[in-house]
């Protein structure tokens, strides 16, 4: 590959650009003053990289993408400082987002080796790791973190401050105000934890020892009965490696709780219709009409 950098008559380039060799910019591309690019980048037409974004190699933006702009925060000032620093290999697709972060000389973060599918987005202040998947129009709003070799499907989304675990999946058109965590995989709105993540783990090479010990996590979590609590320190005395650990120790970091079990959320429909039953309530249904006289 050519180390000549390629620039189209028709882009528009700021001030204090760095672009690194091999990097090509197509047409009507904006890349505006103070971004950096290593090498072998490219930027397609009529896509965007914003102030004080800088970019590793081997990047690809693809039409329309919007990488580096400014906050969707009504209290942002846009003469603030802020940044967007991501790594090597990622490739965001037509039309996907990253926004800058919102506080002083603060930054959003992209790991390596990423696929932003179209129509993704990716808010303020957020921290992405490597080897993640975000299919179609998945997104996470401000503060978030996202772990390596995640899979968030089609139309999938979480709350503000939110984090998801490594290696965690999240299957298409499901929704979570909690925590994530690593190894699971989650479907539902609201997501609940519905198995462990056998293929991503085999993929990613997950010993079988491992594996296993993760299945006896996941029981004790969500299967048992206990508390989460009662679920770690049993984890801990009979579960225990190296993933299972880092599994004790993400839930035990949890600021918003953890997603839960499907059991959990059967358990908690069946006490609520006991309740209903004892108020002498009838859901939905119609009342009987009365026989006739």
């Amino acid at each position: 590959m050519s180390d000549a950098v390629e620039i189209h008559s028709t882009a528009v380039i700021g001030e204090d650009v760095v672009l690194g060799p091999g990097t090509r910019i197509g047409p009507y591309a904006v890349i505006e003053d103070g971004v950096v690019m290593g090498r072998d980048n490219r930027v397609w037409a009529g896509a965007f990289v914003g102030s004080h974004t800088t970019l590793g190699d081997g990047n690809q933006i693809h039409p329309h993408a919007v990488i580096g702009h400014l906050p969707q925060d009504l209290g942002f000032d846009p003469a603030t400082v802020t940044y967007t620093r991501i790594g090597d290999r990622n490739c965001f697709r037509e039309g996907s987002q990253v926004h800058r972060a919102t506080q002083p000389g603060e930054a959003t973060v992209i790991g390596n080796d990423n696929m932003f599918m179209a129509l993704t987005h990716v808010a303020h202040d957020c921290r992405v790791g490597s080897h993640v998947v975000f299919v179609n129009q998945a997104s996470v709003p401000g503060h978030c973190e996202v772990g390596d070799r995640v899979l968030m499907s089609g139309f999938t989304g979480i709350h503000q401050f939110c984090r998801i675990g490594r290696l965690a999946m999240v299957s298409a058109l499901s929704v979570s105000n909690k925590d994530l965590p690593p190894f699971f995989t989650f479907g539902g709105r609201p997501a609940l934890a519905e198995s462990i993540n056998r293929i991503g783990l085999r993929r990613a090479g997950i010993s079988l020892s491992a594996r296993t010990k993760i299945k006896q996590a996941y029981r004790l979590l969500y299967r048992s009965g206990l508390t989460n609590t009662e679920a770690m320190e049993r984890i801990e005395a009979e579960a225990l490696c190296e993933e299972t650990a880092e599994l004790v120790a993400f839930i035990r970091a949890s600021k918003r709780g953890i997603a839960p079990g499907t059991l959990s959320a059967v358990d908690a429909l069946s006490k609520r219709g006991h309740r209903a039953v004892a108020r002498g309530e009838r859901g939905n249904r119609e009342e009987s009409p009365p026989p006739p006289a």
